[in-house]
């Protein structure tokens, strides 16, 4: 009787569409989030990167502090809980964009890519200035 007690206290991969994938996590809250984010940049990125992430950060959560759309703030949120466990993570960058999301930036987002790519260029070449 117990063992089935276990068996049903254990996780069930039933009715999901892969039993290797993990179950998506649950959104945290926006000032959680942001307090989260802020601590992985301590935690994990040097100084100069800290700097310009903190900036970045704390410029987005402002510019979306307003915004009404449940649609929005869930793609927002989900999209920096991704960054924060990358950060948290350590991927150390070199993943490849998808090229759907390459397609959906404007030329504007492509000009920051680019200019993005270049300095981290420069920056691995010994380039002093870093290129920003």
């Amino acid at each position: 009787m117990r063992h089935a007690l276990r068996l049903l206290a254990s996780q069930s991969t039933v009715g999901s569409s892969s039993g290797l994938q993990p179950a998506p996590l649950a959104l945290l809250p926006p000032i959680a989030l942001y307090r989260r984010l802020l601590r992985s940049h301590r935690k994990f990125l040097g100084p100069e990167e800290r700097v310009l992430g903190d900036a970045y950060v704390k410029s987005e959560f402002r510019a979306h502090k307003n915004v009404e759309n449940p649609i929005h703030i869930v793609g927002f949120l989900q999209g920096w809980q991704r960054y924060a466990q990358a950060v948290e993570g350590d991927s150390g960058g070199g993943e490849k964009l998808d090229t759907e999301k390459i397609d959906k930036m404007s030329d504007q987002q492509l000009g920051q890519l680019y200019e993005l790519r270049e300095a981290i260029k420069k920056k691995d070449q010994g380039d002093p200035e870093g290129g920003i």
